[in-house]
């Protein structure tokens, strides 16, 4: 039952408990945590407000983009917005179309398909839109790694501009322009935008230029989905940008978003980053997935009822679909490393028969259970397609730079990337990236740590503290929800629930108070918990509304006996 590691953050200051007193105590130990110990920088923060001036013109190729589409705007010349297949890219191809037609222009999609033509620009693309009449191209979430397409480009005599958020590699492709915040000598201050935050910031540049009296605001939709999608961090201008984002989704006039949301059985009414994270994302998401990612295009677009249904029912297909695969090939995948060595620094599996579409999904799953970076992959006749996850003990994009020579190409973050190499290089990358994780993560306690704010009791758990806690959302990646401990609760019920019993359901009392708590993905520490025993609980504290009622719970974490070393 014990697997993970407990930590309590340290307690808030005598000096951060002066300047946050308007706040209850166990609300400024959170914003203590979270970096905020003083009445200003935690007020922006519980009003998610930027700090600094995020102005799109601080941005280096902003100018000279904005010129380029002006001209092509007043010379009714067609752009395509070229995006990415996952959501990131898919809402912000949605976006920058969006807007350039708001704004006149005769704007096209390109969204390459997964298996036939793999991530990011390609040639053949490049090729098939310049005989077509297309001059100017427009990359959303993409490029910043393509400099062989874009010499290609120009070549042609095509005008490429790259907006992108990637990391870049050590030399930029020559392009018409470059826009992404992580570009060596870019002053803009926030670098942790999403593609779609990127076009955005395009989008006003756009929009104030060319003095439109259409309102950004109906965007920030888009901006929120994509950025929680992507799991960008959930700080800075992010949060800023998805809790009104948010609320654009909560309002929506967008005939897909109410139709998915529909489909799905979601309140869209009170639509929060989590159920992007685990209703609306995975649905869009599964086009590009299974199929082509133009259906979630279209659904982000379709102002017509009918076509929207149509299309979010296909989507909650996929999804479904996308589901029992990832079950089959997360099994294959596990069977694959327990009979290499469950016990390596890095995981590897690789099989012709696997989903390049939710080969990721695979590697997440294996990089949960066992805490070791994970690489889950597709052999084809010449190459492997691999995408990797990882742990914060193991940045997996820096590893796979050390192997650039090996790979036909690669890119992504600390947590996740994208690969492929030729099956003749497999061999070699794949004892390279062992040797690697070997001397990283050589001496290191590889669990799995969760972190709480403080311990508290059950029964100061009061409903006012629920207005403070919402003042925390959005939540998620790098700004996590707060979460608590309570020591010597006693479980008064217990049993599973869900298919399988995947999940855990307790009703617990610490003497003076009683709440339900509900344990995702716990069902198995059930037979572990009989009823009376005394139990120390790590959880967030929400509500929860079912069958028309709304109840205080809790949301578990772990569980463990008490006394038990956290």
């Amino acid at each position: 039952m014990r697997n993970k590691h407990w930590r309590i953050e340290s307690p808030l200051t005598s000096a951060a408990d002066i300047e946050l007193q308007d706040y209850p105590l166990i609300i400024r130990q959170v914003l203590f945590n979270r970096g905020y110990a003083t009445k200003e920088s935690a007020g922006h923060y519980m009003r998610a407000e930027p700090t600094s001036d995020t102005s799109p013109w601080r941005l280096i190729g902003m100018r000279e983009t904005v010129d380029r589409v002006q001209d092509a705007l007043l010379h009714n010349e067609p752009i395509v917005v070229y995006g990415d297949y996952d959501v990131d890219g898919v809402t912000a191809t949605a976006l920058l179309v969006q807007t350039l037609r708001t704004l006149g222009g005769d704007a096209h999609e390109y969204i390459p398909n997964r298996f036939d033509e793999g991530y990011g620009i390609n040639n053949e693309a490049l090729k098939t839109l310049y005989d077509n009449g297309i001059r100017l191209i427009i990359s959303v979430d993409c490029g910043i790694r393509s400099p062989g397409e874009a010499a290609y480009a120009h070549e042609l005599g095509l005008d490429l501009i790259i907006t992108d958020h990637h990391q870049p590699a050590q030399d930029l492709p020559e392009a018409f322009a470059i826009i992404n915040p992580k570009q060596p000598g870019d002053l803009y201050p926030d670098k942790e935008l999403a593609g779609v935050g990127v076009a955005y910031k395009l989008a006003e540049a756009l929009l104030e230029t060319l003095q439109s009296d259409f309102d950004k605001s109906q965007l920030l939709d888009l901006v929120a989905l994509g950025t929680v999608a992507d799991l960008a961090p959930l700080t800075g201008e992010n949060r800023s940008l998805v809790r009104q984002g948010l609320k654009c989704i909560q309002t929506t006039k967008r005939q897909g978003l109410f139709s998915l949301a529909n489909v799905a059985d979601m309140n869209i009414t009170t639509t929060s980053a989590t159920n992007i994270g685990f209703v609306l994302g995975p649905r869009l998401n599964a086009a590009g997935r299974l199929e082509s990612a133009l259906a979630s295009f279209e659904l982000l677009i379709t102002q017509d009822i009918m076509r929207a249904g149509q299309l979010a029912l296909q989507l909650d297909k996929n999804n479904r679909d996308r589901q029992a695969l990832t079950r089959q090939i997360q099994e294959q995948a596990e069977a694959i490393v327990m009979a290499e060595d469950p016990n390596a620094d890095l995981l590897f599996a690789v099989h012709p028969d696997f989903n390049t579409g939710v080969v990721g999904l695979a590697a997440s799953r294996l990089s949960e259970i066992f805490y070791r970076p994970a690489i889950v992959g597709q052999n084809s006749d010449e190459t492997t397609r691999c995408s990797c996850r990882s742990i914060p003990e193991f940045h997996i994009t820096q590893a796979l730079d050390q192997c650039a020579d090996l790979l036909v190409r690669h890119g992504g973050h600390a947590a996740a990337a994208g690969f492929t190499v030729t099956n003749d290089n497999l061999p070699e990358l794949k004892n390279r990236l062992k040797i690697i994780a070997k001397k990283e993560l050589e001496g290191k306690e590889l669990r799995q740590t969760l972190t709480a704010d403080g311990e508290i009791r059950l029964v100061d758990l009061k409903p006012e503290l629920l207005k403070f806690l919402s003042a925390l959302q959005p939540t998620g990646y790098g700004n996590p929800d707060a979460v608590f401990v309570s020591r010597g609760v006693k479980i008064k019920t217990s049993r599973t629930v869900g298919a399988e019993g995947k999940h855990l359901k307790l009703t617990v009392n610490d003497g003076n108070i009683t709440f339900d708590a509900i344990g995702f993905r716990l069902g198995h520490l059930q037979p572990e918990l009989p009823v009376e025993k005394k139990m120390d609980l790590m959880y967030t504290f929400e509500t929860n509304e079912f069958n028309g009622r709304t109840y205080l719970q809790l949301n578990l974490k772990d569980v463990k006996k008490s006394g038990t070393p956290d």
